[in-house]
């Protein structure tokens, strides 16, 4: 009978260290999924004034669509910097419509839209936000898989044994789910 019940510890004991291993890693998953994010938003920052002073020289009386750009770029660098994973969806909501209306008002400039450096720099911003978007969506489901993982039974109870929490998703604004209304971005 003492040997059933050394048994019975010992694959309780195996369980265990098996299931925190487990959710040690699914939490490193969040983390380096966050930080990929982080890279990729430091690096789009990082050309959005290259691309601000680029068009200044063209578009020097729509400072307010070019100001509208650089605050939307320091709401997401204080969300990112602060960790609000909630404060970072609507900073990027109110970046991608202030870049949209950047691109819109630079139609507007033929000089503008034919500079190399400018169409380098859209190109670079654009397949800067499609990486973006792409681990946006992985962090989510990193994110998904951890809190799935800590509330189902019998994992919950290493979990809370050991202080796992739940992690927030990165939500989208509202702004950023309606329907685009195509004439008028052709009428912009």
């Amino acid at each position: 009978m003492g040997i059933v019940i050394w048994v019975v510890i010992g694959i309780v004991l195996v369980y265990l260290v098996m299931t925190y291993n487990s959710l040690i890693a699914i939490r490193h998953n969040v983390e380096k999924a966050w930080a990929n994010i982080d890279v990729l938003l430091k690096q789009r920052n990082e050309e959005l004034p290259k691309l601000v002073d680029t068009c200044k020289a063209y578009m020097a009386h729509e400072s307010q669509t070019l100001e509208k750009v650089m605050q939307a770029r320091m709401g997401v660098d204080r969300a990112l910097n602060a960790h609000e994973v909630a404060g970072l969806g609507k900073a990027e909501s109110s970046l991608a419509a202030s870049l949209g209306g950047l691109y819109a008002v630079a139609e507007n400039y033929p000089d503008l839209k034919a500079n190399q450096t400018f169409l380098n720099l859209q190109q670079r911003i654009t397949g800067l936000e499609n990486q973006i978007a792409d681990r946006r969506e992985f962090y989510n489901d990193s994110v998904n898989v951890n809190n799935v993982r800590i509330a189902q039974f019998p994992d919950l109870i290493v979990a809370k044994l050991f202080n796992f929490a739940s992690a927030d998703m990165l939500r989208f604004a509202p702004e950023e789910l309606k329907d685009v209304d195509i004439n008028a971005r052709f009428n912009a």
